[in-house]
This record gives structure tokens, sequence and C-alpha cells, in this order.
């Protein structure tokens, strides 16, 4: 057996034994359900609505899919920049009720982070472009670009830096149990009073490390039920990859280990935070789907607000004006998870 692989195989078993919810197999199967329903929005307005559509990759295998609704345009189409997935529904302003439901069964296998190589191959920075410039709330230069230099000083290899701002993160970021939502992710506030959510500490990370010259992106995801059936409306979750030559993108979750610290009342010495770092660097449990990629992003059909900060949530505009998808009473919808 691989290295690797047992590497893993005990890092899986020490977070079993230090945390019951991490108690998983190495594969979920589940029924995921979003349904939305947007009929007490004001009548004779049209009413456009976006959802991150999950597809099939490496670690996760979606089928079944299933759509529904008394919409009179619907479509799946990718934005230009990030291709990622998009339902699209669109209602009349004759319509009366306007309610959708979209389902899907994924199979999540866990990600195992393999052996790295012994030296950095030659890469071209220009073909992950995308992934090394600033976003509208993550600067890479000033404050950002001294930190960086700060962490990475005398690291010369892209794991090398990326492995210093991944401990600086977990060492000085803290999760923040009243942020709204997942956080938005402004690195430039979070740099001045550090804590935040999942999508503030990876955000970090991801500013940091491009301002270092390491590719890295955000992920987006709604975690997985801990019970039968649950609901998981509120269980978006964000984590990190950066690009490393040779390999591929490692993940990496800072927010999970600054989560886990808190739930269970760990500092940074002890035994069991040391766990949690190990595993999350380059390892992420099965226990959630990804739905989307990208900041800024411009969605297809373009939406007539600004571009999306991020495409973790259902989006809908009526006449023309976004609503907000963090308040219950006007934007109406429910994830559902069921196991399979």
């Amino acid at each position: 057996m691989k290295r690797s692989i047992l590497i893993s195989m005990f890092l899986g078993i020490v977070l079993v034994f230090a945390n019951p919810s991490y108690a998983f197999s190495a594969e979920r199967a589940s029924l995921i359900t979003i349904d939305v329903d947007l009929s007490n929005q004001p009548l004779k307005k049209i009413v456009k609505l976006w959802i991150p559509y999950p597809i099939s990759s490496k670690h996760q295998t979606v089928s079944n899919i299933s759509i529904k609704g008394n919409y009179h345009n619907m479509g799946i189409y990718t934005d230009s920049f990030y291709q990622t997935p998009i339902l699209y529904a669109e209602w009349s302003k004759r319509a009366k009720s306007r309610k959708l439901r979209f389902s899907f069964e994924v199979t999540r296998k866990e990600i195992r982070r393999g052996m790295v190589p012994s030296r950095e191959p030659c890469w071209n920075p220009a073909d992950y472009g995308k992934y090394l410039r600033p976003t509208s709330l993550g600067p890479i230069g000033g404050p950002v670009k001294e930190l960086s230099e700060k962490i990475t000083r005398g690291k010369t290899t892209v794991l090398a830096r990326a492995r210093a701002i991944y401990d600086w993160v977990c060492e000085n970021m803290f999760r923040d149990p009243k942020t709204i939502g997942c956080g938005k992710g402004d690195v430039c506030l979070l740099l001045q009073k550090p804590g935040g959510k999942c999508t503030d500490i990876s955000s970090v990370f991801i500013a940091l490390a491009r301002a270092s010259g390491v590719p890295a992106r955000e992920v987006f995801s709604v975690r997985l039920g801990k019970k039968p059936q649950q609901d998981v409306t509120t269980w978006q979750h964000c984590w990190a990859e950066f690009f490393l030559p040779g390999y591929g993108w490692v993940s990496v979750d800072p927010a999970d280990v600054r989560k886990m610290m808190l739930v269970k009342k760990l500092d940074l010495k002890d035994d069991k935070t040391k766990y949690y770092r190990d595993y999350f660097w380059g390892n992420i449990d099965p226990c959630r789907v990804v739905i989307a990629h990208g900041r800024d992003v411009v969605l297809n059909p373009a939406q007539q607000g600004p571009p999306l900060n991020t495409f973790g949530y259902p989006y809908a505009e009526v006449g023309g004006q976004p609503i907000d998808f963090y308040d219950p009473s006007t934007f109406v919808y429910r994830i559902t998870y069921r196991e399979q």
C-alpha cells in the first residue's frame, strides 16, 4: 500500500476518534432536493432564477437529475469565464405562481492527498492567469502583497509557499459564528479583523497565495446531512485549492480547521488541532457536494445586477432587481438531504 494512502487512512482514523462528527466512510451517496417558491414576490414582473448546477467530476458523480416547475423558460448554461454550470428558469409577468424543484443524486468520494513531486517541474503561470488575478474583494497588491512576502520569505517552491500561507491562515484567522452566511471574503477588512466564516478564511488564503505567485481558487459546496434526512438549506461551505506543478489542484480547508477548534474548544498547541491541520492539508471529507467556482461571476443569461461576489447560493431577480438570498421571508427556498 502506498505511503500516501496509509497517511490518509491514519488521519481519517484520527479524525473519527478526535471528533465523532467526522466519522465518515470514504464515500457518501445522497439525494439533494432544492425547492424554490418565489410566488410571494410582486405580480406582473418578470422573475428570473439562477441555481448552481452540480456536475460529475473526479470526486463526485451526479445522476438522476430532475427539474420540475411552472416556469415558462428553463435551460442549463455556463458562465463564460469559469465555465460554472447554471440552472436558469424564468417566469413571465402573467405568472401568479413561481415554483421550481431541482433534485439530483450524488455520490461523493473523499479527496486524499497523493504523493507530491520530489522536484517542482517547469510551468507557465500564464496558463493559470485567471487564478493569479485579483478580485473585487481579494486584492493581491499593497498590504496583501507585503504580508504574503513576509509569510513566504525564503520559500522557493509553490508547495513551500502554499504551506507557509496555509499555516499562517490556520494560526491567525478565527471562526466568527456571528458572520452572516459564509461571509463576504473581504480580504482587506479581514486582515484588520481576522474573524469570519469559510468564504472569509478561504479568501484570505487565496489572496495571499495569488500574491505570492501560487494559483488558487475557491470551491463552493453544500454539506451533506448527518441524519438520514435533513434540511441543509444553510449548510453552504467554501474551501480552497491551489495548483501544484507536476501534481494538479490540491485541496486545503483552513476554515474547517478553525471551525473544529471553535467547536471542540481547542487551542493551537492541542494535539487534536494538529490532526485537523494535517488532514485538511490535501484531504477533504466526502460529506459535501461541489456546486460552483468563481468570484465576481457574470451569470448566463446575464443578471441585471452587479457581478456576484460568490455563486454559492441560488440567485434571483424580480423586475430586474436582485432579492436577498439570505432573507427567507422574501427568497423562499429549501435544500434537503436524504441518505441513499
